[in-house]
């Protein structure tokens, strides 16, 4: 008999998980007359959620709570909509940060509500009445939701459009708290539904974390280009950076402590890439445009000791490297469509621009002297451009020139700092990773509210964001498109739930 309790005890702790995804928990808070309900789809991440309740408001809630208790700070992330036109305007939906479990307690909440209004709501204490900051983003379908130390820090766009803040609140609302999402009707007899995609909660860095000396856990993603629908295929407590797409498809290549590793789509089982004494490799490495060689960066030679990262070519199934550039540092980037060149980021009298070398070595060409930062070349598909990053307008900006460095033309101009430019398979559009102005054009770090952009090369569309990510160096440093050019890989980061 106690054997049989503790199989059901354990089918329906198993159930619990696989229906609520990252929460713990899920909690009609107050006194809603429906239950609420959760369906979670751990194929896509995507959550509906369904819940009743009188309203989120005054000096008590009644709602349905999807959450996890967290301590320290986070960042909470979704795309989010109602289902169906729903009954009442003032129904809510969003990111709620709660005190406790109690109707009465304090809390801040990112709402979206069924007119359109957003606001971040709060009450200060047990009891207290509710406040609100209202955003001047109408509806908007993703939410971030941050808290840094006492301050809670809301933003909200139209997916493909830039954050923006609609508020800073400064709350102590404890050290751990219910973190999660949530839905209430505005209606005790009647039930809505929301759709929760993309949900992601990410713990940032501690103000003191050494760069690389102390990592996060990473998590490999794949993006359908189309819908921008994200799914995390492979986490690792281990550091990882840069997945590089296999040209049939089958497979991803990324960097992780100086190795290289192939992680088939099928198995997600990462098996290491032999390169013999290349040992210190960095998150340069790009693929040849018929798939066979692997060139790559690193720090090691045949000789004993560590040298300014060079340029390597290797067969993609692994083997001995061959020595390419002589000279370091130099960073590659881009192979050509022909296989002879490879284009990299060099450091030459203190300056960098911009290089170009035959594969099989001899000597580098350079094809950039602007005053500035010139890094992160890559050939279009077509071998007419070589895209690159350059910071000599003041903000790191994409740029495009002919192969032989003439024709250099601004491609993007605005308030971000970009970086990166992966041209699709077609040469129609570019994927980029683009900073906050608040990064120093000179500088792509780690641990860093980023997005993924997209821009079609026609000259008349404006960038789109693909992403929201809590990321930057290592996120998307090589082409990462899908050889039928619909998807693209990156990595997020996040630092365990424990680190604060």
């Amino acid at each position: 008999m106690l054997m049989a309790i503790l199989i059901l005890s354990m089918q329906s702790a198993f159930s619990q998980l696989s229906t609520l995804g990252i929460f713990q928990d899920r909690t009609d808070v107050g006194n809603p007359k429906i239950p609420g309900t959760i369906k979670y789809n751990p194929e896509t991440g995507e959550y509906v959620i369904s819940g009743s309740g009188q309203n989120i408001w005054g000096t008590h809630d009644d709602f349905h709570f999807v959450w996890k208790k967290l301590k320290g700070n986070f960042i909470l992330d979704a795309r989010i909509a109602f289902k169906g036109k729903g009954k009442n305007a003032h129904r809510k939906i969003g990111w709620m940060v709660r005190q406790s479990l109690d109707p009465n307690s304090a809390y801040a909440d990112a709402a979206v509500h069924g007119d359109g209004l957003t606001s971040l709501q709060y009450r200060k204490s047990a009891n207290a009445e509710t406040e609100e900051v209202k955003s001047t983003v109408t509806a908007p379908d993703f939410v971030r939701l941050e808290r840094k130390g006492n301050s809670f820090i809301m933003q909200s766009a139209h997916y493909g459009e830039p954050l923006q803040e609609a508020a800073t609140l400064n709350l102590d609302l404890g050290d751990e708290v219910y973190v999660g999402v949530f839905i209430t009707s505005h209606e005790e007899q009647l039930a809505e539904q929301a759709v929760f995609s993309n949900v992601r909660i990410s713990i940032p860095a501690k103000e003191d974390f050494v760069p690389y000396r102390d990592y996060s856990s990473s998590n490999v993603e794949i993006l359908e280009v189309a819908s921008g629908d994200r799914k995390i295929i492979f986490s690792s407590t281990d550091p990882i950076e840069a997945p590089n797409w296999m040209r049939d498809g089958s497979a991803l290549i990324y960097n992780s402590k100086g190795l290289l590793y192939k992680l088939p789509l099928k198995s997600l089982q990462p098996s290491l890439i032999n390169t013999d004494f290349a040992k210190r490799n960095n998150n340069d490495h790009v693929l040849s445009f018929d798939g066979k060689y692997l060139g790559i960066s690193n720090q090691n030679t045949k000789q004993a000791g560590s040298t300014p990262s060079m340029v390597f070519i290797v067969p993609v199934t692994g083997g001995i490297p061959q020595q390419v550039t002589m000279t370091g540092p130099s960073y590659l980037h881009g192979w050509s469509t022909d296989r002879k060149s490879l284009v990299y980021c060099a450091e030459r009298n203190n300056k960098f621009d911009v290089y170009s070398i035959p594969v099989t070595g001899g000597e580098e060409k350079r094809l950039t002297d602007a005053e500035g930062l010139d890094d992160g070349p890559e050939y279009s598909p077509d071998g007419k451009y070589i895209f690159f990053n350059s910071n000599r307008t003041g903000s790191m900006q994409i740029w495009r020139m002919n192969p032989d460095g003439s024709g250099q033309e601004q491609v993007t101009n605005d308030e971000f700092n970009n970086w990166f430019a992966h041209v699709s398979p077609d040469g129609k559009k570019i994927v980029f990773l683009s900073f906050p102005k608040e990064v120093s054009a000179s500088d792509h770090p780690h641990y860093k509210q980023v997005t993924i952009r997209l821009l079609t090369l026609n000259g008349k569309d404006k960038p789109k964001v693909l992403a929201y990510v809590y990321g930057g160096q290592g996120t998307i440093n090589v082409p990462s498109w899908s050889p039928d050019g619909k998807r693209i890989a990156f990595v997020s980061y996040t630092f365990p739930d424990n680190y604060y």
